[in-house]
């Protein structure tokens, strides 16, 4: 099968959250010469092991423990983040930032919660 990822240009009729990977990982903001996804090397069965093993079946793994999940209230992947925390048990917490994508969460420093994070590890890392 072809790889899959990202198109080589934009023509401005692409979803959004193509729009939001391709600023990111196709230009300096994000771009790697050994990038899965600035160079497109992700192919069609790269994914079978999670299409395989439903990573939320194993939340209750991880809870009891705290958990603070965080996405962005434009983020495509935002529903990934809901899910996980309607399947947790508490304590939990889910953060939505407003009018941030996916990828604002990587290196937008204005947008990043630092001090929530900040406060979250310093309760609950004793």
């Amino acid at each position: 099968m072809a790889p899959q990822g990202l198109p080589k240009e934009i023509k401005g009729n692409e979803p959004q959250f193509v729009k939001d990977y391709f600023d990111y990982y196709k230009t300096k903001r994000g771009f790697h010469e050994r990038s899965i996804n600035s160079n497109g090397a992700w192919s069609a069965t790269g994914q079978l092991g999670l299409m395989n093993m439903p990573i939320l079946t194993y939340i209750k793994e991880i809870s009891p423990r705290p958990i603070l999940l965080i996405a962005g209230e434009n983020a495509h992947s935002k529903y990934f983040s809901e899910d996980a925390f309607k399947a947790a048990a508490e304590p939990k917490e889910l953060m939505i930032i407003p009018n941030a994508a996916h990828v604002d969460l990587y290196d937008k420093v204005d947008v990043i919660p630092f001090e929530k994070l900040e406060t979250f590890f310093k309760v609950n890392l004793k």
